[in-house]
């Protein structure tokens, strides 16, 4: 009788290693990584046909820096400006029922929060008053700062926004707050 055994690449202190094939999802991992690697590779760095890490990061410093030279102080005078602006209303009104219609109702009217189509005012009729209400917010009357979650330029939007709804005096609009607004 002969004892066959499989054969041994090596032995090393009375441990054989045999010859294992290795499992075909492995090998397929592999050489995809593989092939992926160098289609990357020549892809970003022989063929430039991709813009890079270094040109993505150019490309999003001259945006934001544009988006920088931009962005100007809200003041009176902008946010009346802004009133004048359709696409800036437009933003604005977007905004609005996104974020604020669920406290003041779809047209201002108010639910929980106040009506912001009649002439009373909790904190001022002022357009820098509103801005800084929507900015800041009135944490002892339950409105949030919006100006962290929106941004300044669509917080001087919805500031526009709200300007326009001033004395549109909404149907179903909720009980006069505040103080009766001033010319």
């Amino acid at each position: 009788m002969s004892d066959e055994k499989s054969p041994v690449l090596h032995v090393y202190d009375g441990i054989e290693e045999h010859d294992n094939q290795l499992p075909n999802w492995w090998l397929a991992i592999l050489w995809t990584t593989l092939v992926f690697g160098a289609g990357y590779w020549f892809w970003y760095h022989i063929a430039e046909a991709g813009p890079g890490q270094l040109g993505e990061y150019a490309a999003e410093s001259a945006e934001h820096a544009q988006r920088m030279a931009s962005n100007t102080p809200a003041s009176d005078e902008l946010l009346l400006a802004l009133v004048k602006d359709p696409t800036s209303l437009e933003s604005g009104k977007g905004v609005f029922q996104a974020n604020c219609a669920a406290c003041h109702g779809a047209q201002g009217q108010g639910l929980i929060g106040p009506n912001l189509t009649d002439g009373f005012w909790l904190h001022g009729s002022a357009p820098m008053a509103i801005h800084k209400v929507v900015a800041e917010g009135a944490v002892a009357k339950g409105m949030p700062a919006w100006e962290r979650t929106l941004g300044a330029e669509r917080v001087k939007a919805v500031t526009a926004y709200l300007l326009t709804l001033k004395g549109t005096n909404a149907p179903g609009g909720k009980a006069p707050q505040g103080e009766p607004e001033t010319p």
